[in-house]
């Protein structure tokens, strides 16, 4: 199981990336915009990823991916039971959730090694 420690891990060094207790709630963000979000009791983290790709999330995988709330649906987001992951995995999640809100020049040069 992947801890909000080991996302912490994950996201910290990303060029960009802030953490930020809002609300009790750990987010992850670049300037205002958040990727990443933990539910107070941190068994959920919901995370930056496509819309139109969302819905075959969820289908391929129903015990780990989660639609968000009705609120949510209209934003790029999408949620993940923290028992079904694995580091690796997170891993993935995180960075691609970061790709999707830094100017593409940051991520190049993060996808390059220059850090």
């Amino acid at each position: 199981m992947v801890t909000v420690e080991d996302v912490r891990r994950i996201a910290s060094p990303l060029p960009r990336s802030s953490e930020h207790l809002i609300r009790d709630r750990v987010k992850f963000r670049v300037g205002s915009i958040v990727y990443v979000a933990f539910s107070r009791d941190e068994t959920v983290m919901g995370f930056a990823f496509p819309k139109e790709e969302r819905s075959a999330l969820v289908a391929a995988e129903p015990d780990k991916f989660l639609m968000p709330d009705e609120r949510d649906l209209r934003y790029n987001w999408v949620l993940v039971r923290m028992s079904a992951l694995d580091l690796d995995e997170a891993r993935e999640l995180v960075v691609e959730a970061w790709r999707m809100v830094v100017p593409k020049k940051v991520y190049a040069a993060y996808a390059a090694g220059v850090r």
